[in-house]
């Protein structure tokens, strides 16, 4: 049998993989994508945690749970009339699993497009003899495997989420971001291990839809990857006006099944001793790099002591011509990085290709947006007040919050505000930070800003559209000189 051969081959079609395989395609290299996800159903499916357990699905459940609340609790203030509201959970789940296939089936027809090759199955790197000119990947399905050759190999297998020692997921009654996915009833007491993102969103999911929600979080403060000011509103609103119960700088002690409760023991902040006792149990503890079955060891791929692989500034491993990105490498966690990283590595390798001596643009981490889908939503770029008074780096601040402005006060959600940080001599945005209604959108502008250098002054100079959110971000940029307009 003749082994294929590629350019390009890509293991993992993720938002780092797939975004990759389709980029090399476009710039005229032979790409094959490699992926061994299955759907629920024990199917092939495209998209990687993202679209099938992660962003996409999550996104969806939380604009339904958000449209119940509001019927529930703000149409009367519009002079709207409902009653007996409820929610038929199976409906919901159904929606957001046809909204995920879309996606899914999109990918392969975008693969189809592009003339890349898709493969079902696990990637494995064999050990390269000798000088061969390409990379031999054993590509194994059940009980089935090939062989195909690939002058290059980008590595985009993704993370896992991060085990608790103390029990075992069985998405029955203790779940992983999967299993919170695809509940269908509402539990009435749901306990959330760890309140990063998917802890906040999935917490934020089933408190609207009528649970009682407690999350347990060991980091001695509520989200301190933010900045300080927007953690400190987001914990307002989320406990004062969500109804979450937020317990921060816990220990757990132990996790147990009985009957049909999970029963968590734990110390408090205080260190007294506690128990909660819940139908369902989310643990979101944080992600950890897949690696399993790449063939580390038989080529001695570096990773660090936490498990990533080792990369530098331009996704390089120490293996030639292997290159790694996504959630398996350094940096943040996010779809949206992944995915810039891959379109670099693509054109990185086109370049090599074609003789050209450019290494191209790094991927610049300091303008990479980060987003909580929570309701009010949180988001930021660049660096925050607590990081600017570590380095030392004197600073201005604008701020201006969502309840003066016209759009936020007609749509009834005035929670927030938007806070620029600038450099005191030279004006340059240093980050923005963000939490009010829609800020997911409005964060894009900042990072424009950022990725141009802009001071505050240029983004006051920007005539906003009036009545809108993004005047918002306006007023806050005119701030930093102390000349917001409408406060």
């Amino acid at each position: 049998m003749t082994t294929e051969i590629f350019d390009v081959a890509v293991i993992g079609a993720g938002p780092g993989g797939y975004v990759a395989a389709i980029r090399c395609a476009q710039l005229g290299l032979n790409a094959v994508c490699i992926d061994e996800w299955k759907n629920g159903k024990g199917k092939p499916s495209l998209g990687g945690t993202c679209l099938n357990v992660g962003c996409i699905p999550s996104k969806a459940l939380l604009e339904s749970s958000e449209n119940f609340h509001h019927i529930q609790h703000n149409a009367s203030a519009h002079g709207i009339s409902a009653e007996k509201v409820s929610v038929d959970v199976p409906v919901m789940i159904a929606r957001k699993d046809k909204i995920v296939t879309t996606f899914t089936m999109g990918i392969a027809s975008l693969f189809k497009k592009n003339k890349v090759k898709s493969m079902h199955g696990r990637g494995t790197l064999l050990k390269r003899e000798g000088e061969e000119s390409a990379w031999r990947i054993k590509v194994t399905h059940d009980e089935q495997s090939e062989i195909i050759q690939a002058k290059h190999v980008i590595v985009a297998t993704g993370s896992t989420p991060r085990p608790l020692p103390f029990v075992a997921i069985d998405n029955d009654r203790v779940l992983d971001n999967a299993g919170a996915l695809a509940l269908t009833e509402v539990p009435k007491r749901l306990g959330v291990i760890g309140a990063g993102v998917i802890g906040l969103e999935m917490g934020s999911v089933w408190r609207r839809l009528g649970a009682e929600v407690t999350i347990l979080e060991a980091m001695p403060d509520f989200l301190m990857a933010a900045d300080e000011q927007i953690a400190k509103e987001a914990k307002s609103v989320f406990t004062k006006e969500t109804g979450l119960q937020i317990n921060t700088g816990i220990k757990i002690n132990s996790i147990k099944l009985s009957g049909q409760t999970v029963i968590v023991d734990y110390n408090n902040s205080n260190n007294e001793p506690q128990i909660l006792e819940v139908d369902k149990l989310i643990v979101s503890v944080g992600r950890v790099p897949n690696t399993q079955g790449l063939g580390i060891e038989d080529n001695e791929l570096l990773v660090d002591e936490r498990g990533f692989i080792m990369v530098d500034q331009f996704c390089r491993t120490n293996l030639k011509n292997v290159y790694a990105v996504g959630d398996v490498v350094r940096g943040p966690m996010l779809a949206h990085k992944a995915s810039e990283e891959g379109v670099a590595v693509a054109e990185r390798i086109e370049n090599i290709e074609k003789g050209y001596s450019s290494e191209g643009e790094a991927i610049d981490f300091n303008v990479i947006p980060w987003v909580i889908y929570t309701s009010p939503e949180i988001a930021w770029v660049g660096k925050n007040e607590q990081e600017l008074k570590a380095a030392g780096i004197a600073y201005k601040v604008g701020q201006f919050p969502f309840i003066a402005n016209g759009r936020a006060r007609a749509m009834g959600e005035t929670s927030g505000f938007i806070k620029v940080l600038a450099d005191e001599k030279s004006d340059r945005v240093l980050g923005v930070h963000m939490i009010g209604p829609h800020v997911s959108e409005l964060i894009s502008e900042a990072v424009m800003a950022m990725k141009f250098s802009a001071s505050s002054q240029d983004i006051a100079c920007i005539v906003h559209a009036h009545p809108s959110l993004s005047e918002v971000f306006h007023e806050a940029a005119l701030g930093v000189d102390k000349r917001a307009l409408h406060i």
